[in-house]
């Protein structure tokens, strides 16, 4: 098995529902990816997931230096910023594909696959 992330892409900028039109649509939404959350779990692909606050209250930390440097924001400048993911065990590239496109359909929003670096 090989562990991948699948990681949410939204639009950095977020309006009432975040990336989402309505109230209604956010909690469509919410909902599916919630059932989505628990067919991995009970499918055994679950290893762990996560939506994340808005890229405006990160920090970076940069500790290259004698002192650490930490900048409010996110690190880069950018449209989209990744707004949540999921860490899936998949016996394949395939299947994980598979599983982001649903994951994707639940949130509705892109999804991309990375295969964790030297696990398989």
């Amino acid at each position: 098995m090989t562990q991948y992330l699948l990681s949410v892409h939204g639009p950095a900028e977020m309006g009432e529902f975040g990336s989402y039109a309505s109230k209604q649509e956010m909690a469509e939404a919410f909902a599916a990816t919630g059932a989505f959350n628990d067919k991995l779990q009970a499918d055994g692909y679950w290893v762990f997931a996560g939506g994340l606050e808005s890229a405006s209250t990160a920090t970076v930390v940069d500790g290259r230096g004698e002192s650490p440097v930490l900048t409010d924001g996110p690190y880069l400048e950018t449209k989209e910023v990744i707004g949540g993911f999921w860490i899936i065990d998949a016996p394949d590239r395939d299947v994980a594909l598979r599983l982001a496109a649903e994951g994707s359909r639940a949130c509705r929003g892109t999804v991309e696959v990375r295969a964790f670096a030297g696990l398989g």
